[in-house]
């Protein structure tokens, strides 16, 4: 029975770009690796369900630590992604007058204290400033998900030390000496495999909990929302992207190289909050494929809520004068989970835990894009 199992010295759960990222590092040092991946396609989550920001620390006044290690891999990430990076659009912050966490000083002090671009501006042709105390100009990128997603779904494919196994879900793990057992469900034949790996990485995201549960370890403790993206064309902001901070306010980018505007809002793009370890929602009861253990994609889901569309633009017009026209083409939906310690600074540091020794199992959980390069500084080889 042994000699069927299939050995590598690396499996990786978790097809998104995380996941991605260290596989092939992990192959460029001559590791044979394993990509395992429940869905039929890598990157179709939080990859793409994303408003695309290349974040530099502007957006973490109130967590200099994540701050710091966005910009600290900004330039590394702009020069290895530069075909899929928009860098020619002005970017402003802005701070409300009303309810903001953070005024235009403290934001002005804080981007001193990182080095960030922050100059400030008393008037605008397209933004209203009556409701803003402060408007600064920056210089913030976005990425394109889509273009990078097909970019790194090519490399994976014509790396040669690398297996990537879709539509494959993780039945069970247990330790086998100094090597862990993998027993996986082919989803489109309903057979299964085993495997015997030398360290796993857990790279799966909001079901990080569910899958270290399977290999026997501990939960990290996550809080979980269902959230949307809503996505707008625009003849006035093409080449404008406007951040409001800081609290329950709206952001709208350019969506990478598409074209398209990203939109989102901190009152009305998370529609549903699981404060449970694993992301447990009531629409689950509707869409019984999708389990707290085993989430599926929300995009395609029969139940997933009704768009914030229109209370999104409504509240980003707020900030902009009336010339300036806002047209609909959709939403994007997906489950964003965030540690429970950075619920009060929105902090959102990537953290790569070691859950278990000999053999060793690590837990990714992604903070910001700009951080796939942390995975270096942890993993043995």
């Amino acid at each position: 029975m042994a000699s069927t199992r299939e050995t590598y010295d690396f499996a990786i759960i978790g097809g998104g770009l995380f996941g991605a990222y260290a596989a092939l590092f992990l192959a460029e040092k001559g590791c044979r690796v394993v990509v395992v991946e429940k869905e039929k396609q890598l990157m179709a989550k939080a990859s793409i369900v994303n408003q695309a920001r290349l974040h530099s620390g502007y957006h973490y006044p109130r967590s200099i630590a994540t701050a710091l290690m966005s910009d600290d891999n900004k330039a590394r990430f702009t020069r290895d992604h530069q075909a899929f990076i928009h860098s020619s659009f002005d970017k402003y912050y802005a701070i409300d007058r009303y309810g903001s966490l953070t005024d235009g000083a403290q934001f002005e002090r804080f981007c001193n204290f990182i080095g960030l671009v922050c100059k400030r501006l008393d008037k605008h042709p397209s933004i209203k400033l009556d409701r803003l105390e402060a408007l600064f100009l920056t210089q913030e990128y976005t990425f394109d998900p889509i273009l990078m997603a097909n970019f790194y779904r090519q490399r994976l494919k014509e790396a040669p030390s690398i297996t990537v196994l879709k539509y494959h879900e993780l039945e069970k793990a247990e330790q086998d000496t100094n090597r862990w057992q993998m027993t996986l469900k082919d989803l489109a034949t309903n057979t299964s495999k085993e495997l015997l790996v030398e360290q796993v990485i857990n790279a799966t995201y909001a079901n990080s909990n569910g899958v270290n549960r399977r290999f026997g370890l501990s939960d990290i403790p996550l809080m979980h929302e269902i959230s949307e993206m809503a996505f707008v064309t625009s003849p006035q902001l093409k080449d404008l992207g406007l951040t409001i901070m800081d609290g329950q306010f709206a952001s709208i980018m350019p969506y990478g190289l598409s074209g398209l505007l990203s939109l989102s809002s901190v009152a009305y793009t998370h529609h549903k909050v699981a404060h449970s370890p694993l992301p447990q929602f009531d629409c689950q009861t509707i869409n019984t494929d999708c389990r707290p253990d085993f989430p599926s994609i929300c995009n395609r889901c029969i139940a997933r809520p009704a768009s914030n569309y229109d209370k999104m633009k409504r509240q980003i017009q707020l900030y902009l004068r009336e010339e300036v026209q806002l047209f609909y083409l959709g939403s994007m939906f997906t489950i964003k989970s965030k540690l429970k310690a950075n619920h009060i600074d929105d902090g959102r540091p990537t953290e790569i835990a070691i859950l278990r020794e000999n053999p060793r199992f690590y837990c990714i959980f992604a903070g910001k894009i700009n951080s796939i390069y942390e995975i270096e500084k942890v993993v043995k080889l």
